[in-house]
């Protein structure tokens, strides 16, 4: 009896939409990854978009469409963290989400202009389909991850009628109610989606693998990282027509495999640790990937916008138009890895406050050379790099 009974609990989870905590759900699953490739394409839309025009107003409104982006694929990586990829039903749902995503992205470039109503319904779409199927998979299985999902969904319902207004109206209240959908999403999971009548459940009662969001937040760096080689080769196949070019290309390149090392090297295998390590696994997820994961996002995306600059205009003098970007972009990236080692071992990364303290005072100089900007940004990069890997190398030495 026992034997059958186990036999009918394997078939019983086998058959389930819903991830089981015995299941293993460690690693990234292949519709994942297929899922993640739509990003590639949208991230590029988005470095063409803000090179092309990159000012006050194209900054924030990048800004929002980083946030959108983002928060979309951290929301569908929480829903495949919890459901059974394995299934064709989840398997259909990604796909769907990927024909979504591909729209999405190609309405990006014009969101502020005439594709504003258009980007608005797909993005809501997108939000709040997914939460519904998670409502859906949920029903009679795990009551209190249904209460959450109940509620997640309400906050994306309210959100969502502030991002079809704001595709109705021009373009200075556009980004006025974008920004208030975007925050009332963002502060959904600090509030923990709090629903005045709707019970409320702990959402650390969510069957989550911390090692599972750790790698995915780690692959979508990955591939912001591989969108930054290919905005980069595009733009020099165009002005590969100087050995001035191909130095600032080369400084491009090794850039990015710098921002490579500094994550990689020691971030997000602490990260991954003290996920899958942690006693509140939803409070620790929110802190270091929702949140803690989007600066650096964010720096890898505006350090591309920047090496465009500086590939396309190398020997023009600098104006905070390139110097944000070429400057900014690694300061971003390093100030989100503080906030993720810091999260993660409780040690503050002095080489990281260093990096970002150098390339701030390149920022109020005007009239240097865009080359000089790129090699000094790329040379600050390396020196955090090397003298993180030093200090850890010795930490580990003297222990």
């Amino acid at each position: 009896m026992r034997a059958e009974g186990e036999i009918n609990r394997h078939k019983a989870d086998a058959e389930s939409w819903v991830r089981q905590e015995r299941q293993d759900a460690e690693k990234a699953s292949f519709p994942e990854l297929f899922f993640d490739l739509v990003f590639v394409f949208a991230l590029i839309q988005l470095s063409h978009a803000l090179a092309k025009d990159f000012g006050p107003t194209a900054a924030l409104e990048a800004g929002i469409l980083i946030l959108s982006l983002w928060w979309l694929w951290i929301h569908t990586t929480w829903i495949t963290n919890l459901l059974n990829t394995e299934m064709e039903p989840v398997r259909l749902l990604l796909f769907v989400l990927m024909f979504g995503g591909v729209l999405l992205a190609i309405a990006l470039p014009e969101a502020f202009a005439e594709q504003g109503l258009v980007f608005a319904l797909i993005y809501s779409a997108m939000q709040v389909g997914r939460s519904l199927f998670a409502l859906y998979a949920f029903r009679g299985e795990d009551r209190p991850s249904f209460l959450v999902f109940v509620r997640v969904t309400i906050w994306l319902v309210i959100s969502s009628l502030f991002w079809i207004a704001g595709g109705l109206v021009d373009l200075a209240d556009r980004i006025l109610l974008w920004g208030i959908a975007l925050a009332i999403e963002y502060a959904g999971p600090a509030c923990r989606y709090v629903v005045p009548g709707v019970a409320s459940s702990d959402e650390d009662r969510l069957h989550l693998s911390g090692e599972h969001l750790a790698e995915r937040c780690a692959l979508f760096v990955i591939i912001c990282l591989g969108e930054t080689i290919l905005t980069t080769g595009r733009t020099a196949t165009e002005y590969m027509n100087s050995g001035l070019t191909f130095v600032v290309f080369c400084s491009a390149f090794v850039s990015t495999v710098a921002m490579w090392w500094i994550y990689f090297h020691h971030g997000q295998e602490g990260a991954s640790r003290k996920a899958e390590n942690a006693e509140e696994k939803a409070k620790i997820a929110h802190n270091l990937f929702n949140y803690g994961h989007l600066p650096i996002v964010a720096g890898i995306i505006l350090t591309a916008v920047g090496e465009d600059f500086s590939l396309s205009h190398a020997r023009d003098g600098a104006t905070m138009r390139e110097a944000i970007p070429i400057l900014g972009g690694p300061v971003l990236f390093l100030a989100g890895n503080i906030g993720v080692k810091i999260a993660t071992a409780y040690q503050r990364p002095v080489s990281h406050f260093a990096g970002a303290a150098a390339l701030c005072l390149f920022l109020p100089v005007p009239g240097i050379p865009l080359f000089v900007l790129q090699l000094a940004s790329t040379g600050i990069l390396l020196l955090v790099a090397f003298w993180e890997y030093w200090a850890l190398k010795k930490a580990v030495t003297n222990a």
